[in-house]
C-alpha cells in the first residue's frame, strides 16, 4: 500500500488562501483518490473540524467527506416552501386545529380539512384522521361548549392553511374554525368530471355535514368567494352569514373579458396557473399593492409545491365562466360583508360597489387601503379586526367576543 503523503499548503487546489493550517488534502494517498467534489466538501467544513481530519484513518476520512457532501447536496435539494409546512402545521395545531380527510360520497371524492380538535368525528367510516393522535390511538376529549362555526375557503393560488395562515389562530380563540382544501388543492380529489364552483360548493356542504356543522359563517377569498356564494344560495339553512374578499357572484363573459383586458393577459390560466418564475412574479405583482421581493429559488419552490393538478385546475377555470344571459344575481337571505382591498387590480373596488347594490340591503362593503387582491395577507391586522367585528355582529351568541 502506498504510504500517506503530506502535501504543502500550496497544493490545496480548492481555495486560496486556506483558512486552516491543515489543508483539506494534507493527508491523502498518493496518487490522490478522493474525488474533486469530496475534496471541495472537506475544504468547506469548519477549520476546527478539518483539524481533526489528519488523525482519522483514510476510510473514516472518506466516509466523513461523503457525509459532508451528501449534506450539502441535500441542502440544495430542500424545497423551501415544503420545508415551512411542518412549522405552519405546528402553529395551527397549537391553535387547536387538527387535519382530517373527509370521505364526501363514498365514491372517491375526498376533502382535506383543518378542524377543531374537539370536533373530531367518531365515525371513522366517513372521516379518516391523519393526525399523530390517530396513529397513537388517542381519543378526543368530550366536546366543549358549542361555539359559532367559521369556514375559511381559499383562493386559486394556494391551499387552505397557506391562504389563511394569519387568520386561523386569531379566529380559533372564539370560534370553531374549519379550513378546507377545495377539490384538486392540497389532498382533496374527486373522480367526478364536474368542475363547476357549484359542485365544489355541494361537496363542501356535504363534508361540513359529515363534520357535524349545522350552521356557519363562510369566509371566501377570490375563487373561494365564488364557491361561498354558490353554497350560500344552495344551502341557506347551513350558511348563516357570508364574508367575501376579491371575488364575484359569478364570472360572466363580460367580467372575464374586462378583467383580463385590464390586467393584460389572454386567459385566466395564463394569470392563475403560471408555469415559470416570470409568470408567478407577474401574478404576485398584480395581486399585491406593494412590490414584494423574493429570491428566485423561492418562486421555483412555490411553483413546484402549490401548482399541482394543473390539468384539473385549468378545467376549474374553464368551468368558472358563464354567459351573460345565464348569469343572475341571487336573492340571498344572509348578512354579507364584502371586505375588499382598495387597490385590488383583479376585482377592483368599483366592481365590489356594484355587487353591493345588486345583493341588497343586508350587504355591507368595507375597504382596506394600501392593500390589493391579497388583502388578508398584506394587511392581516386590519383585515382580522374588521372580520371579527362582523362575526360578532352576525353571531351575537358567540362567547368571549373581543
Amino acid at each position: 500500500m502506498n504510504a500517506l503523503k503530506k502535501t504543502s499548503l500550496a497544493q490545496c487546489r480548492y481555495d486560496a488562501p486556506c483558512s486552516s493550517q491543515v489543508p483539506c488534502h494534507s493527508y491523502i494517498r498518493s496518487p490522490p483518490i478522493l474525488s474533486s467534489s469530496i475534496g471541495q466538501a472537506l475544504h468547506r467544513v469548519q477549520p476546527k473540524v478539518r483539524a481533526f481530519i489528519p488523525a482519522l484513518h483514510y476510510t473514516q476520512t472518506a466516509s466523513f467527506a461523503a457525509l459532508v457532501l451528501r449534506h450539502r447536496q441535500s441542502t440544495r435539494m430542500v424545497n423551501l416552501v415544503e420545508a415551512q409546512k411542518p412549522l405552519l402545521h405546528f402553529l395551527v395545531r397549537l391553535a387547536g386545529l387538527r387535519q382530517h380527510t373527509v370521505d364526501v360520497d363514498g365514491a372517491g371524492t375526498e376533502l382535506t380539512f383543518w378542524v377543531p380538535k374537539d370536533k373530531v368525528p367518531k365515525d371513522k367510516s366517513t372521516v379518516r384522521e391523519i393526525t399523530p393522535e390517530a396513529a397513537a390511538g388517542k381519543t378526543s376529549k368530550a366536546p366543549a361548549a358549542e361555539r359559532p362555526a367559521v369556514v375559511l375557503v381559499h383562493g386559486f393560488a394556494a391551499e387552505g392553511i397557506v391562504t389563511w395562515q394569519f387568520q386561523a389562530g386569531v379566529l380559533a380563540k372564539h370560534y370553531d374554525v374549519y379550513i378546507p382544501d377545495l377539490l384538486y388543492f392540497g389532498g382533496s380529489t374527486s373522480p367526478s368530471a364536474d368542475r363547476s364552483p357549484g359542485f365544489q360548493a355541494e361537496c363542501l356542504a356535504a363534508a361540513l355535514g359529515k363534520l357535524g356543522v349545522e350552521r356557519c359563517t363562510v369566509v371566501g377569498f377570490s375563487y373561494g368567494g365564488m364557491v361561498a356564494f354558490k353554497m350560500a344560495e344552495a344551502r341557506p339553512d347551513l350558511v348563516r352569514s357570508l364574508v367575501v374578499s376579491g371575488s364575484v357572484v359569478a364570472m360572466t363573459d363580460s367580467i372575464s373579458e374586462i378583467t383580463l383586458e385590464r390586467i393584460g393577459v389572454k386567459s385566466s390560466a395564463e394569470l392563475l396557473l403560471p408555469d415559470s418564475v416570470k409568470g408567478l412574479k407577474a401574478l404576485l405583482s398584480i395581486a399585491t399593492h406593494r412590490n414584494l421581493w423574493f429570491p428566485e429559488r423561492l418562486y421555483r419552490d412555490y411553483l413546484q409545491v402549490m401548482f399541482t393538478n394543473r390539468k384539473e385546475r385549468a378545467e376549474l377555470l374553464e368551468g368558472l365562466v358563464v354567459s351573460n344571459k345565464d348569469a343572475t344575481v341571487p336573492v340571498l337571505p344572509q348578512k354579507i360583508l364584502l371586505l375588499w382591498g382598495e387597490n385590488d387590480n383583479i376585482f377592483n373596488i368599483e366592481l365590489a360597489k356594484t355587487m353591493k347594490e345588486q345583493l341588497g340591503e343586508k350587504t355591507m362593503l368595507q375597504s382596506i387601503d394600501k392593500a390589493g387582491h391579497l388583502v388578508h395577507l398584506e394587511r392581516p391586522c386590519v383585515y382580522n379586526r374588521l372580520l371579527k367585528e362582523f362575526l360578532a355582529y352576525a353571531n351575537p351568541e358567540a362567547p368571549n367576543k373581543e
